[in-house]
């Protein structure tokens, strides 16, 4: 039986929500999924485009932006990040049941657990294949987005906190809703099994970071990331992964400012 929308409360309910997956707050897959996912990453890219474009007058590189200084803009390169989850909670809102029923968002016991442990795997693997690119590209030439952001930067201890707090937290949040959320969900709705799901999803992700040194400990990490969410089948595990794997570098802001 199928459900109405949401003005049709009162309409008959869907078979699966009585299933474990639905009482435990999670619909496996979306039709909508795929459609909010490319609307959030094209938005995400134009966004970047029109930034930079006003930044800086279609010249260098949005990435390579020193904020020596600039206060509240060291805030500047992490606003397109917002269109990533933006879209698909707005297509949970319009077309699903709501973040929590259509992603597992909020995280659960387990999802905690899970989430470290592969977070931490994460950090780990990251770790290794990027000593091994250092063998092949050297130091100096190894992409670090972090550094070149706010090397030199002359930002008050209160904005880094803010930066930190945005690499730790908000970015995963933004990320996993786009990548193991609306994507993964919508993959799901069309029956592709879920380690196909697992290895695409790791590629978007890596991809997604413009960082072509480091695509390959990209793509480690995002399978370890995306192990949580094939685990527990919830997005709320990889964005506790995530944000795991994300502590360090955001710690790392402090060092030397």
């Amino acid at each position: 039986m199928v459900r109405g929308g949401h003005g049709d409360p009162g309409g008959p309910v869907r078979e699966e929500e009585h299933s474990p997956a639905a009482r435990d707050g999670l619909v496996l897959g979306a039709h909508w999924g795929l459609l909010t996912f490319f609307l959030g990453i094209g938005g995400y890219y134009l966004l970047s485009l029109v930034l930079a474009a006003v930044v800086l007058g279609g010249g260098a590189k949005f990435n390579s932006l020193q904020l020596t200084g600039l206060g509240p803009l060291v805030l500047l390169a992490f606003v397109p990040n917002i269109l990533l989850g933006l879209l698909p909670a707005i297509g949970s809102w319009l077309w699903g049941r709501g973040l929590r029923v259509d992603f597992g968002l909020l995280p659960t016991a387990r999802d905690v657990k899970v989430g470290l442990a592969c977070g931490g795997f994460a950090l780990l693997t990251g770790y290794l294949i990027n000593l091994a690119l250092i063998g092949v590209y050297g130091v100096q030439r190894l992409d670090d987005p972090l550094n070149e952001m706010f090397g030199g930067i002359s930002a008050s201890v209160g904005w880094l906190v803010v930066a930190a707090i945005i690499v730790a937290v908000g970015a995963p949040l933004a990320e996993e809703l786009l990548v193991r959320g609306a994507l993964w969900n919508g993959l799901a709705h069309y029956r592709v099994p879920p380690w196909v799901i697992l290895v695409l999803t790791s590629l978007v992700f890596a991809q997604l970071h413009g960082e072509p040194t480091r695509i390959v400990a990209l793509f480690g990490q995002g399978l370890a990331i995306g192990a949580a969410r094939m685990i527990t089948g919830r997005t709320g595990s990889s964005v506790i992964a995530h944000a795991t794997n994300n502590l360090p570098p955001a710690l790392l802001l402090f060092i030397g400012t």
